[in-house]
C-alpha cells in the first residue's frame, strides 16, 4: 500500500497506468463487457467487487484526459430499440469527470460494436464488477505536466 494512492489502485493496475503514454486508450469495463475476447491485445486488469465509478474517480486521480481530443471520454450508447431508460450512472461519471477535468471531458456516445472495435486497441481494460448496464467508458489519457 502507498501513501496517497487510493486502495482501489492494484499494484498491476499502478503499473498499467504508468506504462500508458499520451494518447493511449483504457477501457473501464461493467460486469457484462466481454474484457478477455475484446481484450485480447490489451492488457486486462481485473477488479471484481469494486464498480465502475469507484474506479474511474480512483483512476482520475492518478491520470490527467488528453486535452489535444476533443471528447477524451467515450460511453457505449444504448442499443436503439433497447427499452432501458438513460443510464443513471453516466450522471454519476459526469460529476466525478468535473471533480477532476471542468474544463475538458468531453463525452463522446459510441455504437456499441464500433466501441467494441475502439476498445480492441486500448493499452488498458479493468474489468470491474459493476452491475449496471451501459456503464462502460473509456479515456484516453492527456499530457502528465509538472
Amino acid at each position: 500500500m502507498l501513501k496517497g494512492i487510493s486502495p482501489l489502485i492494484s499494484p498491476e493496475l499502478l503499473k498499467a497506468l504508468c506504462e500508458m503514454g499520451h494518447g493511449d486508450e483504457l477501457v473501464i469495463a461493467d460486469g457484462n463487457f466481454p474484457c478477455e475476447s475484446v481484450g485480447k491485445n490489451s492488457v486486462v486488469i481485473r477488479a471484481d467487487g469494486h464498480g465502475t465509478a469507484e474506479i474511474l474517480d480512483a483512476v482520475l486521480q492518478l491520470i490527467p484526459l488528453d486535452t489535444y481530443s476533443e471528447k477524451p471520454v467515450a460511453l457505449m450508447e444504448v442499443v436503439k430499440g433497447d427499452t432501458c431508460p438513460t443510464p443513471t450512472i453516466w450522471k454519476t461519471y459526469d460529476e466525478i469527470l468535473n471533480k477532476y477535468e471542468p474544463e475538458h471531458h468531453d463525452i463522446e456516445m459510441t455504437e456499441r460494436f464500433a466501441f467494441y472495435e475502439r476498445a480492441k486497441k486500448a493499452y488498458l481494460i479493468i474489468a470491474t464488477g459493476e452491475t449496471a448496464i451501459y456503464a462502460n467508458v473509456l479515456l484516453k489519457k492527456g499530457v502528465v505536466t509538472p
